[in-house]
């Protein structure tokens, strides 16, 4: 199975993240978390993204705030999916940084989940990786089923409720 990869513009993004390494780890996805800045280790961040099909990585999930140019440095060096994660900020509140992932030149796309949507960006990457591999695209359709089913249950106990007022 091919591996994620999530790459953080600053150890301080880590409590957005972590939602994201769970999710992937319960559906049994290796793994790898780095941080790299795209102004600050750029060539890092570019060799990277350039070593990563070789390395084994179908997806890359890029989580950066602010200028948020992670995700696009990430992609311009490699052919694998980028998923980026705006992270909030004390300024703008994230949509600067969902704007920077999102306004990508054409040819250099860049995915983009909600502000701070590390579990979507996880979904997301499994989901790329599922297409060519069966057993994880059946533990995401059972992973669906079972959030339908918890709806159907909460609507459930909402009526009952309901009988009260």
């Amino acid at each position: 199975m091919k591996k994620v990869a999530i790459i953080m513009g600053s150890d301080s993004d880590l409590p957005i993240v972590t939602p994201a390494i769970k999710q992937l780890k319960e559906l049994g996805i290796e793994t790898e978390v780095r941080v790299m800045s795209a102004h600050r280790t750029s060539d890092e961040a570019n060799k990277f993204s350039s070593e990563a099909i070789e390395k084994g990585f179908g997806v890359i999930i890029a989580a950066a705030g602010m200028a948020a140019h992670l995700g696009g440095v990430l992609a311009a060096s490699t052919t694998l999916p980028v998923i980026g994660i705006p992270c909030s900020a004390k300024v703008l509140d994230g949509m600067d940084a969902m704007l920077a992932t999102v306004m990508m030149p054409p040819g250099i796309p860049v995915a983009t989940v909600g502000v701070n949507a590390a579990k979507n960006a996880a979904i997301l990457a499994a989901e790329i990786i599922a297409v060519g591999d069966d057993a994880l695209m059946a533990k995401l359709q059972k992973m669906r089923k079972e959030m339908a089913q918890q709806v159907r249950e909460k609507d459930a106990a909402l009526q009952e409720r309901l009988k009260e007022i």
